[in-house]
């Protein structure tokens, strides 16, 4: 059965590491049985999109010369151990430190949920703070203070096999110094991508200008939706970079 809005989070199961948030365990891995989302890829100048990372000690990977991948996305959690909740999200590519797996480091992370937000800094280190985020199907307005940030719009594209999404890159975090690294497993639904297919609007927010001052708005790479997605989230671990 699935939980209402209002449930908060799953019971702790005493065999499994749980975290205390605002008075409540919460187990890990934290699980999301249904959330919906967007994402659109842009190649933005290297050098700046370093130095907007410096504070991580990550280094951005450039798979052309000069460039960067910038990743901005938006979900919609229906069903999650955390509540439900919008969330929108700028991460950039990074090579890791131990030079594994290649990384997407988390430099943005606005949510519309106190709970989330107090989990996501505390548990992993994720940079939520609370916004005013609308989703209306592909298309999502993020405002804070008042302040237009960033509204983004995909469209639709071809269907992707099944199974072409399910491996989920590490995920990276910085905060009040820590680095850490996140795993994470996804199991998407009704995957449709294209060449192109996003369009931004900046507003007058201090993160639309960072946002302006790597290039955008500019044509996206690639964009993507996902119908349905189910996805596993575990504990951070602590790097040294």
């Amino acid at each position: 059965m699935k939980r209402s809005v209002n449930d908060g989070p799953s019971p702790p199961d005493p065999g499994k590491a749980s975290h205390l948030i605002q008075g409540q365990q919460v187990s890990m891995p934290v699980q999301v049985r249904e959330a919906s989302g967007c994402s659109a890829l842009f190649l933005v100048p290297a050098d700046r999109a370093q130095s907007v990372i410096d504070y991580s000690g990550l280094k951005v990977l450039r798979p052309f010369p000069g460039k960067a991948v910038c990743s901005l996305l938006f979900i919609r959690y229906t069903d999650n151990d955390l509540g439900s909740y919008n969330e929108f999200g700028v991460n950039f590519l990074v090579q890791p430190p131990d030079r594994g797996r290649v990384g997407m480091f988390v430099h943005w992370l606005p949510v519309t949920g106190s709970f989330t937000m107090e989990a996501g800094r505390s548990i992993w280190g994720y940079p939520k703070e609370l916004a005013d985020i609308r989703l209306n199907g592909h298309e999502c307005v993020v405002s804070m203070d008042g302040r237009p940030v960033i509204g983004m719009r995909v469209r639709l594209g071809l269907p992707v096999p099944g199974g072409a999404m399910n491996s989920a890159v590490p995920a990276f975090s910085c905060m009040d110094g820590v680095t850490r690294r996140i795993e994470w497993s996804m199991r998407p639904e009704g995957v449709r991508s294209r060449y192109g297919g996003a369009r931004i609007q900046l507003g007058d927010h201090p993160i639309a200008d960072q946002l302006r001052s790597l290039g955008l708005p500019k044509r996206a790479v690639m964009s993507s939706t996902i119908r349905q997605m189910q996805a596993t989230i575990f504990d951070a671990e602590t790097v040294t970079v």
